[in-house]
């Protein structure tokens, strides 16, 4: 997620911050480069350009510039610009009754997949949501709903198959939906490739039967420059109150979050951060401005463990740590709950300096070879790693489609990390300080 815009923006500023005092000069070099990393990452002319000279002008200050951490002050009004230009603080969907959400955009954006995404997310939340299919015209867009509703446990309408008239459809589902438990109604619309009177007109009269309380604009982060085009469009076409930006895991450059926020003054409400349907989050601008300025997500990272970690396995795994009688059992454990907080690229993009490492890779492939060698293990294997000679480790490296070599390997780390959980002090401190992160 942006990640060439970060890596650009923190050489620029860490060459700034470098130097003991600054002067115009180097202030206006540093944002001649950070407008042309700013247009690179596909960021709108005009809205890079207004950003650029809004922190050149905060930047050229009396009080920056006789700092005596000049550097460090430009970079903290960059990044509190960019929070700003990103939509300030964080805003919560409007859901007051009858709560009903218009999902729009162009095909392909993502809109059945994050309805079903904001539907989950809601669920989470306490609320019970209702899906409602409205895209009469892609084949299988309702087939493909209601898969998605049954994913995510959450009832979903179907129109008759031979409905065409969107109108009659929506009517119907209020029906529908006044014989449910529901009380927010997420409602999935036809797009086109690309906008046209004919959907804009469908839109329009779908928003005037339903009367929704938002409508969200379902965007794709790698539109790029067409990302002020869209957002235009639907914004003057439907008065949209936010918008939902998808595959942003996918997008190293990302420029259309900085342009659509820009040209509409709506917010961003929602990020679609991965494939799976739990890989949705509200959209908070200065913990992604620290994000992308290297400064890390602590604070998000601390929710996602909270909402991962078992309390119950986490007081056994303390106790496992304290008298280092960890196992290959453990280990699997272990994998399982980082797989709960997301992909590691994302984990590590909220640690502070890590995120934007350059040449930082995490082999995928290298940790499910991991995961198969602990597999091939019987269950007395994993309880008494000791016990592994070498004949055991020649079929479990058969048994996982590796070599010996690797077992090798992944024994002396495993072994390893045993010897440094005998300092049970530090430990401990470590997983008191998890507990009170949850509580």
């Amino acid at each position: 997620m942006f990640s060439q815009l970060g890596d650009k923006l923190q050489d620029i500023f860490k060459d700034l911050r470098g130097h003991g005092s600054i002067t115009e000069t180097n202030v206006s070099d540093a944002m001649r480069q950070v407008r042309l990393a700013l247009l690179e990452a596909d960021v709108d002319y005009q809205v890079a350009k207004k950003f650029v000279a809004q922190v050149k002008d905060k930047a050229l200050g009396e009080e920056v510039l006789r700092s005596v951490t000049p550097g460090q002050q430009v970079v903290k009004i960059f990044h509190d610009e960019l929070t700003a230009l990103l939509g300030g603080d964080a805003t919560p969907l409007n859901l007051d009754k009858p709560a009903r959400i218009l999902m729009v955009g162009l095909n392909g954006a993502g809109k059945t997949t994050s309805s079903a995404k904001l539907a989950g997310y809601l669920k989470k939340q306490g609320r019970n949501p209702l899906l409602i299919a409205c895209d009469l015209h892609r084949p299988a867009a309702i087939e493909q709903l209601a898969t998605l509703g049954r994913q995510v446990g959450v009832p979903v309408f179907t129109p008759s198959p031979n409905e065409k008239d969107v109108k009659r459809a929506a009517a119907a589902s209020l029906n529908w939906a006044a014989e449910q438990t529901g009380n927010v109604q997420i409602f999935d619309t036809a797009g086109r490739q690309e906008i046209d009177a004919v959907l804009i007109e469908e839109i329009k009269q779908l928003k005037e039967l339903l009367k929704p309380q938002e409508v969200l604009l379902v965007a794709d982060a790698a539109t790029g420059q067409q990302a002020v085009s869209v957002a235009t469009h639907f914004h003057e076409a439907l008065g949209i109150t936010g918008i939902v930006l998808t595959k942003l895991d996918g997008d190293a450059r990302g420029g259309a979050a900085l342009s659509m926020r820009e040209v509409t003054q709506r917010p961003i409400k929602f990020a679609g951060v991965g494939e799976k349907l739990d890989q949705f989050e509200p959209f908070v601008p200065d913990r992604l401005a620290g994000r992308i300025l290297g400064m890390g997500d602590i604070l998000g990272l601390v929710e996602k463990a909270a909402e991962a970690i078992d309390e119950e396995e986490a007081a056994r795994m303390e106790k496992k740590l304290r008298t280092a009688s960890f196992d290959f059992n453990d280990f699997l454990a272990q994998f399982k709950m980082m797989r709960k907080l997301g992909p590691l690229e994302n984990i590590l993009g909220m640690l502070p300096g890590v995120g934007n490492i350059k040449d930082l890779n995490v082999d995928e492939k290298q940790i499910k070879r991991t995961e198969a060698i602990v597999l091939s293990m019987t269950d007395e294997e994993r309880r008494r790693p000791d016990i592994l000679n070498a004949r055991r480790r020649q079929r479990i490296a058969r048994g996982s489609g590796s070599t010996v070599t690797e077992v090798n390997d992944l024994l002396q780390r495993f072994n390893q990390m045993r010897k440094l959980m005998k300092n049970a002090g530090k430990m401990k401190r470590m997983m008191a300080q998890m507990s009170r992160m949850k509580s």
